[in-house]
């Protein structure tokens, strides 16, 4: 059984086999290396074979470890089962973040909880103990802060079955979000398959002052790149600006690469990642990074040329950013603080804020919750509470327990605020609203990470915004969107106008140390043979996995369009969260929600469609999948740009891949997504000319021709065949290489991979 934690030992190993491929393609290359591409390159299976052109090659890598919380680990597991492995090849976790909803505070929230998921956790732990998987129970804290405090090492690769994985990237770790096909073949020790990403380079200058945060940094670069900007390319930070930012701060900003559509972000080790691994109980570790330091960023050259080896670079000054609000509905409509009032009146935004909420996976450090509980105190002082209702979340036990030792906690409480569970939450659309009606117009502000429609509260109707903690806590003590706390007074509770002055700088650790925790964390038994997994026969939560049926053989003719999307159809639109997580281990009874968020081009109606058989509108897309499903016939997806953006949630493949659909004909993909389809084998298309979506009809059927010669770069025939007169032809693109095409005349990856062990 492979060791679950992170020791002195693996990584000293993971740099000497960094070393030894770095020789080898530093020779093929013969250039000097960002350090994106260091930790990449130097996880290659095959250094001195494998084909080194970003933006075309697909590349074998070799992860150090994997990590998956309790929504997509279910459907993971369950994948891994079918893969006949005895245990998993390389160290991984289990984090139960996603489960736990957010009602009426974090006690009566988890007993909620430990009583509707139990099901669920009881088979997540023991598939863990079965398999050799390390389990952090309900409560221990969010994935991607408890992967910060305990495992992420500099120079290491991770991969995670969530889309804000890159958060490790903070500490200098190469660590992607995928979906769960993706980590089964990790765990089962095979490769990881990544198309060669191109290198985006954000140069840093100057140094964060006043009200400005590490989240404002990103804020900027999501307005700068849009939220396909990222798509196959990695964001790498560099420049002098990056050594004045934490640890913490820098995995806020890669934790939010997610919202560009990026492979991954990253940043160099220095002495902010240094201090912080030794405050959490690393000190070996910061040691042997210490010692390989030049290895852990990139070559000097870099530096002093980087337009000659990134494919983009953006100048950010740290001294001058302003602090950003994004939102609403996207995280890259963004503008500085001072503009947020005059968007309020020119756009038509609700101007009362119903809820402010702090914490989550991106914002949740010591540092974080510092700098809000100072604005806080100064309202606290005045005797003003929030005129917002306020809500926190500590992103781990351990920061839990240190803020409740160092005062922050009960500052909060003070001026309001409710402490919600170690967890995700509202962040994920696990808010139990008590407040709002399903369709009441609201504004919100929150310190997390994306702002869909439906996102945090299942209400098409809030207008979500983002911004710093320390921002946040400020709107919620006047409690509308037009207030600026820069530069507006705020009435206290004696008639008596005050101003906010900027938080006080904060500590990057505490200076009493954290409290450390491992509460929640169980590991795994020295041999887990004998451990049965539990899943019940009659459970409405969890189904054993059928595999997939392999492809026939023949083209694909006059399939029905199931859907013809219009403008963002993200994983949320086409698999949503929310009420919904608790199926995430039943593929059958979650495929009920697919495409329930998709708007429907042909009349603007949200979910529901024509089903061709019947002549029948306004029928769910779930149900006329089934109907279509049930008379044999599988059917075709029509998509805009950027399909699939958002989370990495594989059910939105999955989902369609059980009700028969053959392929999604798109104007472009988001990365995961994309990834996400070819494993299940469902062949995904992008238009050559992408005005030919608008050739789309809603009662074409569709045949795609050319299959049984389906070969890497080669474009696919697609016919529309109209009601009336005469047919549609063109030209569609694809980006599957061999073993991809096999994937997908096996019917999935797994059945592949099935065949293999």
């Amino acid at each position: 059984m492979p060791t679950i934690e992170t020791t002195p030992e693996l990584v000293g190993k993971v740099y000497r086999s960094l070393e030894q491929a770095l020789s080898i393609v530093r020779e093929r290359l013969g250039r000097p290396l960002t350090y994106a591409e260091k930790i990449f390159l130097g996880h290659l299976e095959s250094p001195a074979d494998a084909e080194l052109v970003p933006g075309r090659s697909y590349m074998q890598t070799r992860p150090d470890r994997v990590a998956m919380q309790d929504a997509t680990a279910q459907m993971a597991v369950l994948q891994f089962m079918l893969a006949g492995r005895r245990e998993t090849g390389v160290p991984t976790t289990i984090h139960c973040d996603h489960l736990i909803q957010a009602h009426t505070g974090a006690a009566a929230d988890m007993d909620t909880a430990s009583t509707t998921n139990g099901e669920v956790y009881d088979f997540l732990k023991s598939a863990a103990a079965r398999y050799g998987i390390g389990f952090w129970g309900p409560g221990a804290g969010i994935i991607h802060q408890v992967v910060l405090e305990k495992y992420a090492f500099p120079g290491g690769m991770m991969i995670g079955t969530d889309s804000h994985t890159p958060n490790a990237g903070g500490l200098g770790m190469f660590a992607c979000g995928v979906g769960g096909a993706d980590a089964v073949d990790v765990m089962a020790d095979f490769a990881w398959e990544v198309l060669y990403p191109k290198v985006v380079g954000i140069r840093l200058t100057g140094s964060l002052n006043g009200w400005t945060a590490p989240k404002d940094v990103i804020l900027k670069v999501c307005e700068t790149l849009t939220v396909k900007g990222g798509t196959n390319r990695v964001i790498e930070y560099f420049g002098p600006g990056t050594r004045s930012i934490s640890a913490t701060g820098k995995g806020t900003i890669t934790n939010m690469g997610a919202e560009l559509g990026a492979t991954t972000s990253i940043f160099p080790y220095d002495e902010r990642v240094a201090t912080y691994l030794k405050a959490t109980g690393r000190e070996e570790i910061a040691d042997l990074a210490d010692a390989h330091a030049p290895m852990l960023r990139a070559d000097p050259e870099v530096e002093e040329d980087p337009h000659r080896f990134f494919d983009e670079v953006v100048e950010i000054d740290l001294s001058t950013l302003e602090p950003h609000i994004v939102g609403p509905h996207t995280p890259d409509l963004a503008r500085p603080v001072s503009r947020m009032a005059a968007d309020v009146e020119s756009e038509g935004y609700p101007d009362p804020l119903t809820a402010c909420l702090i914490g989550s996976c991106t914002n949740s450090s010591y540092e974080d919750l510092e700098r809000a509980a100072d604005i806080a105190r100064q309202a606290q002082r005045r005797g003003l509470s929030a005129r917002a209702r306020l809500f926190i979340t500590p992103g781990s036990e351990q920061i839990h327990r240190t803020i409740q030792r160092d005062g922050q906690m009960s500052v909060f409480s003070d001026i309001g605020g409710t402490v919600l569970a170690n967890a995700c939450g509202p962040c994920i659309g696990q808010w139990k609203r008590d407040d709002i009606s399903e369709g009441e117009n609201n504004s919100i502000l929150t310190s997390y990470n994306r702002n869909f429609r439906k996102r945090n509260d299942g209400n098409a109707s809030t207008h979500s915004f983002i911004s710093s903690p320390e921002i946040v806590v400020a709107y919620s003590l006047v409690g509308r969107l037009s207030f600026n706390p820069l530069t507006d007074s705020i009435e206290g509770p004696d008639g008596q106008p005050f101003m906010l002055d900027p938080p006080a700088p904060a500590p990057e650790v505490p200076d009493a140390g954290f409290v450390q925790s491992f509460e929640g964390y169980l590991a795994p038994p020295p041999d887990g043979e004998g451990v049965e997994v539990e899943v019940q026969a009659d459970s409405v939560r969890l189904e054993l996995l059928e595999p997939f049926p392999a492809w026939d053989g023949a083209d694909f003719e006059n399939l029905p369009l199931l859907l013809k999307a219009r403008g963002k159809c993200t994983t949320d639109h086409i698999s949503q969260a929310g009420p919904w997580l608790r199926y995430r281990g039943h593929l059958d009874r979650i495929s009920d929600n697919m495409f329930l968020g998709a708007v429907n081009d042909f009349t603007g109606e949200v979910g529901c469609g024509l089903d061709q058989l019947t002549g029948e509108r306004g029928e769910k897309f779930p149900a006329i999948a089934r109907h279509y499903k049930a008379e044999g016939l599988r059917w075709v997806v029509v998509g805009d740009e950027n399909y699939g953006e958002g989370s990495s949630r594989e059910h939105a493949a999955m989902s369609p891949r059980l009700l028969g659909a053959a392929a999604v004909l798109v104007r472009s993909f988001a990365r995961i997504h994309e990834s996400n389809l070819k494993k299940q084998g469902v062949l995904p298309l992008t238009f050559e000319n992408p005005a030919d979506y608008d050739l789309v009809q809603e009662t074409d059927r569709v045949s795609i021709s050319g299959l049984t010669e389906l070969a890497p770069g080669s474009p696919i025939t697609v016919t529309l065949h109209h009601g009336e007169g005469e047919p549609d032809e063109f030209q569609a693109l694809h980006t599957l290489n061999e073993d991809q095409i096999a994937w997908f005349r096996a019917g999935s990856a797994l059945n592949l991979l099935r065949q293999q062990a």
